[in-house]
């Protein structure tokens, strides 16, 4: 059986019918092998979600679909930021091989009540899931979740808005975690791509309380911080935020991989450190940097990994990256999607920029998550 690319449309206007009509014509006849929508739009256009929805449902027959709003969102070869813009990718999956469920806001209960059976009789390798930013628990049900994976693994990201960080799951939702759960015949492949680099040694925790830094390998936190950034930073602390952060090691990882959190606090005179994180005694962290080149080369490096993997040409893609990368990052003139577009061709993207991105089981920042259909 020929495995032919989905189909994709992305489209910027005021008026968002002219928007998703231009989509429409781009896609042009919709698959009778397409089962499930992916839907990013700008937060721009968040009010008239339900309408976008319930227009592209009845024009391609498609019932299912999930996607989130962002700030930001992406398509092959480009970038939306500042405008009402959608970007839809319809997806040709067996209907037994994926489930899509709804918000999850506090707990698993009635997840596993109303998928218990699917997932027993098919067990999802995946799950690609939209979740809310003001819901506190977010964390806790991702790990969750990735427990009912055969992988341990979700990818996605949290919706990011000026307003309501609103999702899609079927329908729209909010205040929890969302998305579809993908079988294990579903041929799926995912990397993620770091956009921060690390500018000193690993240090070990040897005090703290909540999030606060108070001494590293023995040290007042202060005083490591700013040996590490050097002189000429450390003369002007105000100038950290944005471009200097807390890098802290997952353990176990065959591939260095690190959650990025930022410095939300400095107190000179006890020298100590705040982040964003709960940090704990004995626990490994290294301070790092923003920067364009390394962001570059790890995207690329990604890149050369995922490509590697492929026997063919992806059917499809979504690609989930942070807000602080994009623009504020690669650049101008949808930089990001291009280097993606140049290593892997015209295959069919679309994703959105996050206030938080998901792999495997954590919540990352300053990330890009490429995941590929097969």
């Amino acid at each position: 059986m020929t495995m032919t690319p989905f189909r994709l449309g992305h489209a910027a206007d005021p008026d968002w019918r002219q928007a998703a009509d231009r989509c429409l014509t781009q896609i042009g006849s919709v698959p009778k092998e397409a089962t499930l929508g992916f839907l990013y739009v700008t937060d721009a256009l968040a009010e008239d979600l339900d309408e976008i929805l319930r227009s592209l449902r009845a024009a391609t027959g498609i019932a299912q679909w999930v996607g989130s709003v962002g700030m930001g969102i992406c398509a092959t070869g480009v970038e939306y930021y500042e405008e009402p813009a959608l970007a839809v990718m319809l997806g040709e999956f067996p209907a037994e091989d994926f489930r899509v469920f709804p918000s999850l806001v506090e707990d698993l209960d009635d997840f596993d009540l109303r998928h218990g059976d699917w997932i027993r009789s098919n067990p999802p390798y995946l799950s690609l899931v939209h979740g809310d930013p003001s819901n506190g628990l977010t964390e806790s049900l991702i790990q969750q979740l990735a427990q009912r994976t055969t992988a341990g693994f979700l990818v996605g990201g949290l919706a990011s808005a000026r307003a309501d960080a609103l999702t899609i799951a079927d329908g729209v939702t909010r205040g929890g975690l969302s998305g579809v759960l993908f079988s294990e015949r579903v041929g799926i492949l995912t990397r993620l791509s770091q956009g921060c680099s690390p500018i000193g040694p690993h240090h070990v925790i040897t005090e703290g309380q909540r999030n606060i830094l108070m001494r590293l390998d023995g040290e007042p936190a202060l005083d490591v911080l700013k040996r590490d950034i050097g002189e000429i930073l450390a003369r002007d602390l105000s100038r950290l935020g944005g471009y200097i952060f807390a890098g802290l090691p997952i353990q176990g990882s065959d591939t260095g991989d690190y959650l990025v959190r930022n410095l939300v606090g400095i107190d000179p005179n006890h020298g100590m450190v705040a982040i964003g994180e709960l940090v704990e005694p004995g626990r490994e962290l290294m301070f790092c940097k923003r920067d364009a080149d390394t962001a570059r080369e790890d995207l690329d490096r990604m890149l050369k990994g995922i490509k590697g993997r492929l026997s063919a040409p992806a059917r499809g893609g979504i690609y989930v990256s942070c807000l602080g990368r994009g623009v504020n990052l690669f650049g101008p003139d949808s930089a990001e999607l291009k280097q993606i577009q140049a290593a892997l061709g015209d295959v069919p993207i679309v994703g959105f920029y996050a206030n938080g991105e998901i792999s495997q089981d954590r919540l990352y920042g300053y990330t890009g998550v490429l995941t590929l259909f097969t």
